[in-house]
């Protein structure tokens, strides 16, 4: 039988859980699998590089969502995990290092011993202090890295080519560097969606919903938390890696408080607490900024009252909107 703590632990995340289409995940990551094959048909090459790099963030803000909708975490130093894991491809590169099977793990690594180190601090904080001393962390890492001269300072720095898989050049191509991002993100997801499902996530919404209740059944609530913000932070670092890879550049501006206010912006519009939405606004977002740029260079302009309608009117983000459409029509 259940015990009474794993029942209440159950419960709360129950109540958390938002109604999702089984379908839809299956979905996205088709559309993602043949994007390159629908290219080259129509000979849309640059289709490539944008789904590239909506995968890339995809992957850092399926992670903030494990942290906001499960975990209540609302973190602004999100971007400084992927500053980091960029960091690391870059510093390796100028070093004479430039293979995955070590830049990589190099990054998970450092992006997860600096959420260990600061999460230690932030997770004795709640609500808008926890927001604020995640940001000033942030903050922090973005202009350590504009110090560091050696290494291009507020220029940021140049990375000659792009990693290697055990001397084996083959990220070079652009559809298989494409095709190596999508597995990042869909054992992201995967990695993501087992931990909700298990034990630990269950905590971790219960602590989401009542952390007092949690910790009186006889949790330490900000162990479970901590353990999922050194997760996120390594999930970040993947998401680092990747855009190292993807752009040959690293520079200060990955770290800025505004990257991470973005992925807020794309787990919110996409729905939180569902993982499918960060994805799904991860989409949305880089999409509409691509197209509405080519209109006005204040493009930001007309996509706010999107967003704002959004929030007002489609609870649980597009997510959510489509959910009541489908359950409306029947």
């Amino acid at each position: 039988m259940m015990t009474g703590a794993a029942a209440i632990a159950a419960g709360g995340a129950g109540s958390a859980r938002q109604p999702r289409n089984a379908a839809l995940p299956a979905v996205i990551f088709a559309i993602f699998a043949l994007m390159p094959a629908f290219a080259a048909l129509t000979a849309q090459h640059y289709l490539v590089d944008t789904g590239t790099r909506i995968i890339v963030y995809a992957v850092a803000a399926v992670a903030l969502d494990l942290l906001v909708g499960y975990g209540g975490l609302i973190s602004f130093g999100q971007a400084a995990f992927i500053g980091l894991g960029a960091y690391a491809v870059g510093i390796l590169s100028a070093a004479g290092i430039g293979d995955a099977l070590v830049s990589l793990p190099v990054a998970i690594a450092v992006s997860m011993a600096f959420a260990w180190i600061t999460g230690v601090v932030c997770i004795r904080t709640k609500g808008v202090y926890f927001i604020m001393i995640t940001l000033a962390f942030g903050q922090m890492v973005y202009f350590l890295a504009t110090s560091l001269a050696p290494y291009g300072g507020d220029n940021g720095l140049t990375i000659d080519a792009r990693n290697t898989i055990a001397g084996w050049p083959v990220l070079k191509n652009d559809t298989a560097f494409y095709y190596f991002a999508f597995l990042c993100l869909l054992a992201t997801y995967l990695l993501c969606r087992a931990l909700i499902a298990s034990r630990f996530g269950r905590v971790l919404r219960g602590t989401k919903e009542n952390a007092t209740r949690m910790a009186a059944i006889g949790f330490t609530v900000q162990r479970f938390q901590l353990i999922a913000y050194v997760i996120a932070g390594g999930i970040g670092g993947v998401s680092g890696f990747l855009l190292a890879n993807s752009t040959e550049f690293v520079a200060p501006a990955y770290m800025a408080w505004q990257q991470s206010g973005e992925l807020i912006v794309m787990v919110i519009l996409g729905g939180v607490g569902t993982l499918d939405g960060a994805i799904v606004g991860s989409a949305v977002y880089l999409l509409a900024e691509e197209w509405l740029s080519g209109l006005t260079e204040n493009w930001q302009v007309i996509f706010g009252p999107f967003l704002v309608l959004v929030v007002l009117f489609a609870r649980g983000g597009l997510i959510g909107f489509c959910a009541r459409l489908r359950l409306r029509h029947g």
